[in-house]
């Protein structure tokens, strides 16, 4: 009978798998995270550091976003797609820096919430990616996929897989637990057609294709 995989062993196994696994979205400044992360919503990661290079020349502080017009911004992140809900969010979101928050990114999840376009995943990304404040998992579509098919949570809402995993993860581990989600699956536990033969979890994944009976 095979053992249930508990996140303690998943950790372990992915943390071999995989030690250099972080966020993949190129930034300089929490600025400029959080913007990439706002864009990165229905956007692939690779797209969002494309545009960015020559974005983030053009806009180096909320005010540079406020300065230009909507269309204008909209133009500049034209092929991450949603544009214009996304450039309306960025630009909201630049206003209640610089009036909430003296210009500054926050530094607390309450504080990140207030924020346009910005729910838990964005926030607990960007305080743990740039501030190395861990206060929630990231959980996007990789990691539901993944926990849910490695049998670690049976909820179904973002926000219930969240707290779920919360108590079962150390919360040094938060971040890093999430970042090894995406990077597995991204190389090997695809949506469509899983690797199973490939993967280090092929005998104990309870949706394993190749799993020995």
């Amino acid at each position: 009978m095979t053992k249930k995989l508990t996140v303690q062993k998943v950790l372990r196994a992915l943390k071999k798998q995989y030690p250099k696994a972080k966020c993949t979205l190129d930034w300089q400044t929490p600025l400029e995270l959080l913007v990439a992360t706002i864009l990165a919503a229905q956007c692939t990661d690779e797209r969002v550091n494309k545009v960015g290079k020559t974005l983030f020349q053009k806009y180096r502080k909320p005010q540079d976003y406020l300065a230009v017009t909507q269309k204008e911004l909209e133009k500049d992140i034209h092929s991450c797609g949603t544009y214009h809900m996304k450039a309306k969010a960025i630009r909201q979101t630049c206003n209640t820096i610089l009036k909430k928050y003296n210009g500054k990114v926050p530094r607390t999840m309450e504080d990140m919430l207030t924020l346009r376009g910005v729910g838990r995943k964005t926030a607990a990304v960007v305080l743990g990616t740039a501030f190395g404040v861990v206060e929630g998992i990231p959980i996007d579509t990789h990691n539901i996929r993944l926990l849910h098919r490695l049998g670690l949570t049976k909820e179904e809402a973002q926000g219930r897989i969240e707290l779920d995993m919360m108590q079962q993860t150390p919360k040094k581990d938060w971040l890093t637990l999430s970042h090894l989600m995406v990077a597995h699956g991204r190389a090997i536990c695809h949506a469509r057609k899983p690797e199973c033969s490939k993967c280090v979890f092929a005998h104990t994944c309870p949706s394993s294709l190749v799993r020995e009976k």
